[in-house]
């Protein structure tokens, strides 16, 4: 457990931002929450991807579009569905990078 501690803080940030963050939003601001959330989500990736050596790594973008599935049906409608196709696309974009970096900065 305390091998992957990293990866477990990166996850509940995510999950912080996927089900506490939409409570101090109010109705008028949801399209720019849902892109502050994308931001958030690709800035993760790139941290778990340049922090993390361990290669459960690798499912952080299907667990992150996973996580979001229920917050859809508790803050969002069904049409926000198509957004956790994003996450996972953005989240491995960012874990790409995220581990560009990590063997960049960890060369022999």
């Amino acid at each position: 457990m305390k091998k992957y501690l990293k990866e477990i803080i990166v996850l509940l940030l995510q999950l912080f931002m996927f089900y506490i963050f939409p409570l101090f939003v109010g109705p008028t601001d949801t399209m720019g929450m849902v892109i502050l959330i994308i931001f958030a989500t690709f800035l993760f990736s790139i941290l778990i991807g340049s922090i993390s050596k361990e290669k459960l790594k690798c499912f952080y973008p299907l667990i992150s579009a996973i996580l979001f599935i229920p917050s859809v049906f508790i803050h969002y409608n069904e049409s926000a569905l198509i957004h956790s196709l994003w996450y996972f696309v953005i989240s491995t974009a960012g874990l790409l990078i995220g581990t560009v970096i990590y063997k960049l900065t960890h060369r022999k």
